[in-house]
């Protein structure tokens, strides 16, 4: 199993170093940056549905999951983004790759672990702007990754209890040109901040039995508030700008260094579903996030800018028409869907940022035992054109591979 999962995670880190950028986000502009999706690619697909798991495959939002792996499991992912952003009078057009997560979950006896590596948030921008005789070029990228260790375990009766560790750590580059008409040199500003620290989850899910195959299950996660430390660099120069985008210092000066904390705000996830074993899932979710406070650290800032507390609604799920087929390949394959609607928080200019998303995905058997590979589609939108915004449309296909096996176990001779 490791020598297809290592030839799979060469594949996709091979595609998605070419063009890697988090995002290339104009929202991005603001605090430390989009967040970005912490689930799988199957979760995804269904609209982010956070409650759906099972004994094969990975849940990277609630780590209550860990306790029903039965298979180890080897998981990673990546996406492929086109976005065109549009305002009133203009649209442009990106085209990037990501690479979305890394991950392994191994059962023992009662309990599951898991590590792995996953996005936190993205920036990426290049923006410009003219007013009066001013002209202003704001560029940044960047963002925040987690290392993270999780365990989950199975107190009683389908009562499964879990927690997560994360080390978030990550840079954020901005750069900002400030020039006037008829003035020779314009201003530079550099920032680099430099952000790490741990946060922590933790989860809860129950399942309650209808019948043979049917259940109902609830689920509820928690990432308390969290402070991350941050060292943050600056310098300012007079610089020479020339028409090919060149750049000459005529001077520069380097600003003492100095340290700062982020608050990371605490997030409740509930979720509700009915489903039948092996068979379909349905479910929906809530999730709550108190409001953002960055105005401690160097990140671009703007006095029309309020994050306020935001909330997301998630509907998704499953269907296998028969997992075990021996004939009939398409009745062997899972088909996902889900919609998600997201109050991100972020007020500009006094118009609420919002985003609203539908995917689809399939499953594809692969291989021995359960191992499988997952395509997706997801369509969303973020912002609007009021108030002379910017409106992001968003179409990505995301790929990711999930690889099972039995590790840890005995050999029996005669």
């Amino acid at each position: 199993m490791i020598k297809y999962f290592s030839t799979a995670i060469l594949l996709l880190v091979s595609f998605s170093i070419y063009a890697q950028e988090g995002t290339f986000s104009p929202y991005s502009f603001l605090g430390i940056g989009n967040d970005s999706f912490k689930g799988t690619a199957e979760n995804r697909a269904m609209g982010g549905l956070s409650s759906a798991a099972d004994s094969i495959h990975l849940n990277l939002q609630n780590p209550a999951a860990y306790g029903d792996l039965s298979y180890t499991a080897l998981a990673a992912s990546m996406t492929v983004n086109s976005l065109k952003t549009e305002t009133n009078t203009l649209s442009e057009s990106q085209t990037y790759t990501t690479f979305d997560y890394l991950a392994i979950g191994i059962p023992f006896n009662r309990f599951g672990v898991g590590a792995g590596i996953k996005p936190v948030t993205s920036v990426g921008y290049n923006i410009e702007t003219i007013e009066n005789e001013f002209s202003n070029q704001f560029e940044g990228k960047g963002g925040l990754n987690s290392v993270y260790f999780s365990v989950g375990t199975e107190l009683f009766n389908n009562f499964k209890i879990g927690g997560s560790v994360n080390y978030n750590f990550g840079t954020l580059d901005y750069q900002n040109i400030v020039s006037q008409s008829q003035v020779q040199y314009a201003t530079r500003e550099i920032i680099k901040n430099e952000i790490r620290g741990f946060t922590f989850d933790l989860g809860v899910m129950k399942d309650f039995n209808i019948s043979k195959n049917t259940y109902l299950r609830a689920s509820a996660s928690y990432q308390p508030e969290a402070e991350l430390d941050a060292t943050i660099n600056r310098r300012l120069a007079s610089v020479q700008l020339f028409t090919d985008n060149n750049v000459v210092v005529i001077d520069e000066n380097n600003l003492p260094e100095r340290t700062s904390t982020l608050t990371i705000p605490s997030k409740t996830s509930l979720g509700l579903g009915l489903g039948e074993t092996r068979k379909w899932y349905i479910g929906a979710d809530y999730v709550a996030k108190e409001a953002s406070n960055f105005n401690n650290l160097d990140f671009n800032f703007d006095s029309d800018v309020s994050y306020n507390s935001s909330q997301t609604f998630k509907l998704g799920g499953y269907f296998t028409p028969r997992y075990n087929d021996p004939v009939r390949f398409y009745n062997r394959l899972t088909y996902r869907a889900g919609i998600r609607f997201e109050e991100t928080g972020l007020n500009y200019r006094g118009e609420d940022i919002n985003e609203f998303g539908i995917t689809f995905g399939i499953g594809i058997p692969a291989g021995r035992v359960f191992t499988n590979a997952n395509i997706g589609v997801e369509y969303f939108t973020r912002g609007t054109k009021n108030n002379n915004l910017i409106q992001e449309n968003y179409l990505s296909v995301f790929l990711s591979f999930s690889f099972n096996d039995k590790w840890f176990i005995k050999s029996k001779f005669n």
